[in-house]
This record gives C-alpha cells, structure tokens and sequence, in this order.
C-alpha cells in the first residue's frame, strides 16, 4: 500500500465510530453520510444502505425492470438506474420512493452508465448497439449524442481526461470514441469473445478489459492530454478466470486490479506485476455481479446471485459485513465515499 493510503481512513470505519457515539435514535442519512452505498436487483428494488452497519435505510421502486447498473452523481444527491428501455433517476435526500426523472426513447435494455467528474453530462450502453451522451442541464431529458456500432454495447469507461469514452461490445470490439473530434478507433484483443467490462485506473495509465472467456487484457495508456489522443500499448493477457468473466476495476490508488467472474470469485491483482494477490470467495459461492472500492483502496463491495451484497477487507480477504434484503439476484452496485486526512 502507498504511503498516502496509509495515511488516510475510510470513510467507513469513521462512519461507524460516529454511529457508535451517537445516540440509539440518531439517524443516518444520504444528505448528512459521507459514505453513500446503493444495490439494485432482479426483485426491481434500489436499497440504500449504511455501509458501516449493514442496516438498509430506504427501500426505492423500479418498475417493469430489473437493474442492470446503478451510479451515484458526484453531488451524491441522485442515483441513476440502467434498466430496460430507460434510465431512471432518484433523489437520495427524499423520502419519495419513486423515480424524479426519466430517461426514456431507447429500444433495448441499458447495460452501464456513468457521470461526467463534474456531474454535467451523463453517458450510457446498451444493447440497441449504442453509447449515448446525455446533457443533465438541459431540460428536455433527450440524448445529445449518439456513437452506433455494430454489436449490443456491455460496458463503456471514461478516461480521466473527461474527452474520451472506451466503448466495449459483445462482437469482442473495444472503441475509443474521442468527443473532442468524434473520432473514433477500434481494437481487437481477441477473435470470437465479448468484451464484458473495461476500466481506466484514476491516473489514466492503464487500460483493463474482461471478456466472457475469462481473460483481462492490460494495456498501458500514453498521450490523452490537450487535443492529444490517447495512445493504448499491449502489457498483460492474463488468464484471470475458468469461467465467464463480469466486471473489472482498478482501485482508487491505482495499486490493484480486481476481476470477478460466474466462476463465483472475485480475484485481486496487485498491478506492480498484475501478479495475483487475494482470491475472495464465499461458500455461497453465486456469480460475482459488481463491485466498488472504497476509496482508500482497502475496501470491496461485491454483489452477487445469492441476493446479497459483500464487504471485504483486501488486507485479510474477509467479509466484514453482509448486505441482506433483496429478494433475488443483487446485479448491480454503487458506492461513493472520500478520503479522510489522519491529523
């Protein structure tokens, strides 16, 4: 671990010491929590939760869907839900458990979605072939533009620049789609596989992709500043699963690289060497759907097939608490917290 996540404590335990100094009635909320952790599922719920505790505060209804993906504005007032033919937004300080806005006009289901680091835009997946930008300060909730490829569209990045999206689809196609010029190149790490996840680390020098055969593709990342476009340069293949790989994702250090797969873990690789460091496996042992770090890099959230949400500690490899109230599979996550300085 770098010197400077050890120098700094998460959010959670923070959180949980606060809880314990306060009294029973005391109440946690969005609006006033730091630490901000969001599942949804196959039962077409959004549960909010205290991290620390693992008490669900809030319980928010999607209809007609189940959730594909989930992310949190960097405001933390809204939460975004992908779901068949639409995006829906929540307001995390209401008591309304319904959505607040509608994302509408799309024909298939939404795979992913993200926000802009300043929350001015928003972009999405999914399986009508496209990635979408969508303007969140206009007031007619239509999409702004619109990049078409030739496959359903799984997962899509933004590089740390804010200018270019990594487009990834099941034809086994990753696409760099700069906005600056809406140029766009493609590559092919392997024929006759689909690219299910791709993640840049915070200091855009890496590059991860996981596809259905279990393989992550590392490339190291140059260029990418000004109007310079960013630059992929092949390091790692690396057989990081037997089974159907999900999701990938660097940690906010930049330190590790976490894939989880239907094999029923999710495996931790230290990205000095992208050598393997933990393998987090419970004896439920469902397909690993999501995850999050927390954001001193010590924390993962898994959500998994057997309708429950994870917390592990990558010090020990151990679940330190269990997120129990969804009815079916927890497919998605999303967590938000920040980095506290130790006086």
């Amino acid at each position: 671990m770098s010197t400077e996540v050890n120098n700094v404590t998460s959010n959670i335990a923070a959180a949980a010491a606060a809880a314990a100094a306060a009294s029973p009635s005391a109440s946690v909320t969005p609006a006033n929590d730091p630490v901000i952790f969001v599942t949804g599922g196959y039962d077409h719920t959004i549960k909010i939760w205290q991290a620390h505790s693992g008490i669900c505060q809030r319980t928010l209804q999607h209809i007609d869907s189940q959730v594909n993906a989930l992310a949190i504005t960097p405001t933390k007032h809204i939460v975004a839900a992908a779901g068949y033919q639409h995006i829906r937004m929540y307001d995390l300080n209401s008591t309304n458990p319904n959505p607040i806005i509608n994302y509408e006009g799309i024909s298939k289901n939404v795979s992913t979605l993200g926000f802009q680091e300043h929350g001015k835009w928003m972009y999405t997946g999914g399986e009508d072939c496209s990635a979408r930008i969508w303007d969140l300060r206009s007031s007619n909730f239509q999409c702004q533009r619109i990049f078409q490829v030739s496959a359903p569209v799984n997962c899509v990045a933004l590089h740390p620049n804010q200018a270019e999206l990594i487009v990834g689809d099941q034809s086994g196609v990753i696409h760099l789609w700069d906005l600056r010029s809406d140029h766009n190149e493609q590559l092919i790490p392997e024929t006759e596989s689909s690219i299910q996840d791709v993640s840049i680390n915070a200091d855009g020098t890496y590059l991860a992709a996981v596809t259905n055969k279990g393989h992550c593709f590392v490339w190291a990342l140059t260029g990418g500043s000004g109007d310079e476009k960013t630059k992929l340069n092949p390091r790692h293949r690396i057989q990081a699963h037997k089974g159907y790989g999900l999701k990938c994702e660097f940690s906010p250090d930049s330190t590790l690289l976490v894939t989880t797969s239907a094999d029923q873990t999710a495996r931790v690789w230290k990205t000095a060497d992208f050598s393997e460091t933990l393998v987090l496996q419970h004896e439920a042992k469902r397909w690993v759907w999501d995850l999050a770090f927390s954001a001193d890099s010590q924390y993962l959230f898994t959500a998994s097939s057997d309708s429950i949400a994870r917390l592990w500690s990558l010090t020990t490899g151990e679940v330190k608490r269990e997120y129990q109230g969804h009815q079916k599979v927890v497919s998605a996550l999303a967590f938000r917290d920040t980095m506290i300085p130790v006086s």
